[in-house]
Parts: C-alpha cells; structure tokens; sequence
C-alpha cells in the first residue's frame, strides 16, 4: 500500500461481526479441546 492510497477501513457492522467470529472461533477451539480431553479421560 502506498502512503497515497485512500483509508481503506471497513465499516462498523463489519469490523463487529468479525470479532464475533473470531470470539466465536476462540470458544468453539477451547470447546473442542475440552471434548478431546473428556473422552480421552474416560
């Protein structure tokens, strides 16, 4: 990107939404960590 280049910045819908997913995707890996370690327990 060169310092000329307009702002490209995403608008506010956009930028909430992906730090829902990215919110969502942290609990769903931390979910699926926490299943392998219950049934490798039992």
């Amino acid at each position: 990107m060169l310092w000329s280049d307009p702002e490209n910045e995403p608008p506010q819908e956009l930028r909430d939404m992906q730090a829902m997913l990215r919110r969502l995707s942290v609990f769903l890996a931390t979910a699926m960590v926490l299943a392998m370690i219950v049934i490798g327990l039992r």
